[in-house]
């Protein structure tokens, strides 16, 4: 900013527009309320916090997948828990099945639907392994 200072009759005069810039300072400021949380906003990706969604999910289809057989015993629990949990369309709270597919942006259906299909050729591919076993039948004298 330049000022010039012209001396006539002991009287200074300004020039450049002071009035105005002085004036603008106290003009109100209008911000949008998406550049007023852009201000907030981690300017580093979320990744520790994905990473841990992630691995809650992992952990849950593991069980279901893992367990599917178990009759009894904890691993038939895991298995009846995580079933649950990946059925259920309960999304109040954070670590619900649904809750976690909307913060990692997946489609809970479409994983559910896979499970399915898996469970379903896991059981037939089990029930065709079953079919072949004979067991062994002993006669005691």
């Amino acid at each position: 900013m330049e000022l010039k200072e012209t001396n006539t009759n002991t009287s200074t005069t300004r020039t450049a527009g002071m009035e105005d810039r002085i004036g603008s300072l106290f003009q109100p400021d209008t911000l949008l309320g998406e550049d007023y949380a852009a201000n907030f906003r981690r300017k580093i990706p979320l990744e520790p916090e994905r990473t841990l969604l992630l691995a809650v999910l992992e952990d849950g289809i593991r069980c279901f997948q893992e367990n599917l057989f178990a009759v009894s015993g904890k691993r038939r629990t895991l298995f009846d828990e995580a079933k649950e949990w990946l059925f259920s369309d309960d999304a109040d709270w954070f670590c619900s099945f649904v809750s976690l597919c909307t913060l990692l942006n997946l489609e809970p259906n479409y994983i559910r639907r896979g499970l399915r299909e898996w469970e379903a050729r896991a059981r037939q591919a089990n029930q065709k392994k079953n079919q072949g076993i004979v067991l062994d039948q002993r006669l005691v004298a």
